[in-house]
């Protein structure tokens, strides 16, 4: 069951961050296309190997999507947490040897923990399903680490627009 909510949540945080992202890929062939020129829009992943958070039936397009949200919310590319095979110079997905990867894994159990255990206790009937969800951007809003906020200074005095005017 826990798995099953991580991968919703990440499904449709990939979806909600990039969703112009997924539209060649999801797309159904154009039927008046001459012959051959859906296979350009088609791509074939390979079956996903080594998940340790994400389902292990989790399939290749929703890898796919998952990760392209990740990417999109960090604003990275695939060698921010894999490494590249140095014979056959394509990304080594299953290898865990960049430390980027683990704290990813991490994050993602941590996004997974407060949308279930958290953000499902939020009962604001004002709120959508999104403002009672969080993704990887909300914090890092396409950022490698997340920014530090600083809260504006405190404003003190009456409100602006009960300013009284001068010399009166």
């Amino acid at each position: 069951m826990h798995s099953r909510v991580i991968l919703a949540a990440f499904l449709g945080a990939a979806l909600t961050a990039a969703p112009s992202m997924f539209s060649q890929q999801t797309s159904a062939p154009d039927a008046t296309a001459a012959p051959g020129a859906a296979q350009a829009h088609e791509h074939h992943w390979p079956k996903p190997t080594n998940l340790k958070v994400l389902p292990k039936d989790t399939t290749p397009e929703q890898l796919h999507k998952i990760m392209d949200g990740i990417a999109g919310s960090l604003g990275v590319h695939c060698s921010f947490c894999h490494v590249q095979n140095a014979q056959t110079h394509h990304m080594d997905f299953a290898s865990d040897a960049k430390p980027d990867k683990h704290i990813a894994r991490i994050m993602m159990r941590m996004t997974g923990t407060i949308n279930q255990q958290y953000m499902t206790q939020v009962n604001d009937p004002d709120a959508t399903p999104e403002d009672k969800h969080v993704t990887c951007g909300t914090c890092h809003r396409g950022h490698q680490m997340p920014e530090h906020f600083v809260p504006p200074p405190e404003h003190h005095g009456p409100p602006m627009g009960n300013m009284p005017k001068p010399g009166l």
